[in-house]
């Protein structure tokens, strides 16, 4: 498999980069790019900051999914299921 190095920026210098959790990961974990606790009322929405900005190279996306705990305990997910920019 080929690898690839991808150009990451914070947008402050305290946001968490993305890590992979677990050896043997498929995908990276991502954190909310955020300083205070977010909290939502009953079927409220918000839009989360990731914090950062990834450059990717041609031909390559990068999607952002939900997290199956969250939703099971908290029915917290993404509105459009995968997120891309």
């Amino acid at each position: 498999m080929e690898k690839i190095k991808l150009k990451i920026r914070r947008l402050k210098n305290n946001m968490q980069l993305p890590f992979y959790a677990t050896e043997g990961a498929a995908g990276m974990d991502l954190t909310a790019g955020i300083s205070e606790p977010l909290e939502f009322k009953p079927f409220e929405r918000k839009l989360v900051p990731t914090g950062i900005i990834i450059e990717l190279p041609s031909g390559y996306e990068a999607q952002i999914r939900p997290r199956s705990g969250l939703s099971i305990k908290f029915g917290m997910t993404l509105i459009n299921c995968v997120g891309d920019r």
